[in-house]
């Protein structure tokens, strides 16, 4: 069985990589297509499916015609909500309203069908699916364009699914600026699109539900954060450039996208508070994407502690292998640091939302300034064993991450792919699109 994947940024990178993996030691092959910044061309989860037996993998622009590669990257240009900002916002959105969808879709068309028919031939015979992360309604890649490969792989009796790219650190629903009303996040409204959507566990699911019904919304479990792949990671991770010092106490911080509501002034107090204490370094990871726009680590006085440094475009693992405890304002990657049993303080009062960790796990929880030092005085005094409460852990572990008793989490992905190659007159058409009649629908 053949599969197409679409891979565009860090994050559907991490989570779909093991998806891949698993795809092509089940005995099928592949094509995967990097539609996203071409520097992720020698990311090392790419060098690594690169060498699978199985595998073909392209970037966008050297698999279109030049002239035909310009115009897919100028359009998406005009339509990615990334660049409707001040002063640049206006002009594109006067560009998309003079060239409209009718003068779009012609190069739409054209470039699905060439990416289609290079993995599948004219026919599409004897079948196969084709895979996106999950498309939201701020995707960096264009929404009117995808739907346009998915209507196009459909008419060649491919099946369409949408795979992860991250998790739900998040409890709560209103975490963002400008967010005031308890109804559908109209962010994940796009999702219908598929015929299937597929989500680690069932708060993530949460995101979902409102745009699509119960069939088209598969929980399978985290592939990221699986036992199967957490083994094979460790085998390909690159050497760590990050040295053990004399330090007592090595703690990470790990920051969120700007456009979530963080209370920054009371951040920038706990870096103080954990730099007060002597014989504690503390790194601060800026978020993968939109870390320059956080005031934090432009501070010149949070700079100027000698214990205290930023950390650039390292990779997360190498951190959380190298600390001792983790401060997480609600990310998903810290996930990978529970499974390990490593202490993560669930920052919830530096933000406005409820962390999944926190729920979970209410021992992380920082409530207060008190939690914070008494927390590091803690882990000084006594060391960073048994932090956790054992049965909360493994609620963790069964529901966020494995979604369910069974831990083979990555052939239930590879078993859905199957089904969907299995499937090719794609038998429930006409709900393919039910999330056009949803009022919430952006």
């Amino acid at each position: 069985m053949k599969a197409l994947f679409f891979l565009r940024h860090y994050n559907d990178i991490d989570h779909m990589t093991p998806v891949i993996h698993k795809w092509i030691t089940s005995g099928h092959t592949c094509d995967i297509v990097l539609i996203g910044n071409s520097r992720f061309r020698n990311d090392y989860r790419i060098e690594f499916l690169r060498g699978l037996k199985g595998v073909r993998m392209a970037y966008i622009g050297d698999v279109l015609p030049p002239v035909e590669f310009i115009g897919w990257f100028l359009q998406t240009l005009i339509l990615i909500r990334s660049l409707r900002r001040p002063f640049i916002g206006p002009i594109m959105a006067a560009l998309a309203k003079w060239y409209d969808a009718g003068r779009r879709a012609p190069l739409w068309h054209s470039t699905a069908q060439r990416l289609l028919k290079r993995c599948f031939g004219d026919d599409a015979a004897p079948g196969g699916v084709v895979a996106f992360d999950w498309i939201e309604r701020n995707s960096s890649i264009c929404v009117e364009w995808v739907e346009i490969v998915l209507s196009t792989a459909r008419t060649m009796g491919l099946g369409v699914v949408s795979l992860p790219h991250g998790d739900s650190p998040h409890a709560s629903q209103l975490i963002r600026r400008r967010e005031l009303r308890l109804e559908p996040d109209t962010t994940f409204s796009n999702a219908g699109i598929f015929d299937k959507v597929v989500v680690p566990n069932e708060l993530c699911s949460i995101r979902f539900r409102p745009f699509m019904n119960d069939d088209k919304l598969k929980v399978l479990g985290s592939p990221r954060y699986c036992d199967e792949w957490l083994a094979k990671v460790a085998e390909l991770m690159p050497p760590s450039p990050l040295a053990r010092s004399d330090s007592r106490l090595k703690v990470v911080l790990f920051l969120r996208k700007s456009n979530f509501s963080t209370f920054w002034e009371e951040v920038g107090e706990v870096v103080r508070i954990v730099a007060g204490f002597p014989g504690v370094e503390l790194v601060i990871k800026p978020h993968t994407r939109g870390g320059w726009q956080q005031s934090l680590t432009k501070s010149a006085s949070l700079r100027r502690l000698s214990n205290v440094s930023v950390a650039g475009s390292m990779h997360s693992i190498h951190l959380m292998n190298w600390a001792d405890v983790i401060i997480d304002l609600a990310t998903s990657v810290v996930f990978e640091a529970v499974r390990k049993k490593k202490p993560v303080l669930a920052a919830d009062y530096l933000h406005a939302g409820r962390s999944a960790l926190a729920e979970y796990l209410p021992e992380t929880e920082l409530r207060c300034r008190d939690d914070v030092y008494r927390q590091i005085e803690r882990f000084l005094a006594q060391g960073c064993a048994d932090f956790y409460v054992e049965a909360h852990h493994q609620r963790f572990v069964k529901e966020m991450i494995n979604a369910g008793e069974e831990t083979d989490v990555l052939s239930r992905y590879v078993a859905l792919l199957e089904e969907q190659v299995r499937s090719p007159a794609r038998e429930s058409r006409s709900d393919t699109h039910e999330h056009d009649a949803t009022p919430y629908a952006g």
